[in-house]
């Protein structure tokens, strides 16, 4: 089984000026948010959107994988292990994921990827800080740096907790990450990695979602020329 949600090719289309540019450089874009950020609709859309809009392929794939790795992560989430053992289901999940994203940027796919490692560094560090203060992300990072590969920009979907807790309290279901005082703790560790990281880009989630499509999409333009 393979983690891409879906590949798209505008090979056939007309020969209209493409929207967005047409290099043949694989490129790696990753979107990040607490729970309930809207990152997951935005990706989906912005899929669209730039499938319509380019002849170049496309594809949208999450993590967790649909593999049987991921598989595992999900099923860590019902089960009672330790938050090591969790980042490290993650970090075994990344490990194949990340050489099938590999492979689709040298065939010159643009790569949607809908949480990625600043994911583990944020949710699991959070747990993990508990018991291992600072050194926690530390320890995520030393184990994660021969596994991970550098995104062209990270999207932070920023949003407060306490909105994004009404956004959940909507849903029928909710994870035991969505918790108002664990998410807060997230929300620190991401921006915070932003201010660290020049490969992050904010966005404010509280806009419109076509709002965000579209200042995703300007930052997306401005990578590929």
């Amino acid at each position: 089984m393979t983690a891409d949600l879906g590949l798209r090719s505008l090979d056939n289309a007309s020969s209209d000026t493409e929207a967005i540019p047409g290099t043949r450089k694989g490129k790696f874009y990753v979107f990040e948010g607490i729970d309930g950020s809207g990152k997951t609709t935005v990706s989906r859309k912005l899929f669209e959107r730039i499938s319509q809009e380019s002849r170049r392929e496309v594809l949208l794939t999450v993590e967790p994988t649909d593999c049987w790795l991921g598989d595992s992560v999900r099923r860590s989430y019902d089960e009672d292990v330790s938050p090591f053992t969790e980042a490290l289901l993650f970090l075994a999940d990344r490990a194949t994921h990340t050489e099938r994203i590999k492979n689709w940027m040298s065939e010159g796919i643009i790569v949607l990827c809908d949480r990625y490692n600043p994911s583990t560094l944020a949710y699991q560090g959070a747990v993990l800080r508990r018991t291992m203060g600072d050194a926690a992300l530390e320890w995520l990072n030393m184990v994660s740096k021969h596994v991970v590969i550098e995104p062209d920009i990270v999207f932070l979907f920023s949003i407060s907790p306490e909105k994004v807790m009404q956004r959940l309290d909507e849903r029928d279901e909710t994870t035991k990450f969505e918790k108002l005082e664990y998410l807060k703790e997230v929300d620190s560790i991401y921006r915070m990695l932003a201010e660290q990281d020049r490969k992050f880009f904010v966005v404010d989630a509280t806009e419109p979602v076509d709002e965000v499509v579209n200042e995703v999409v300007r930052a997306i333009k401005a990578d590929l020329m």
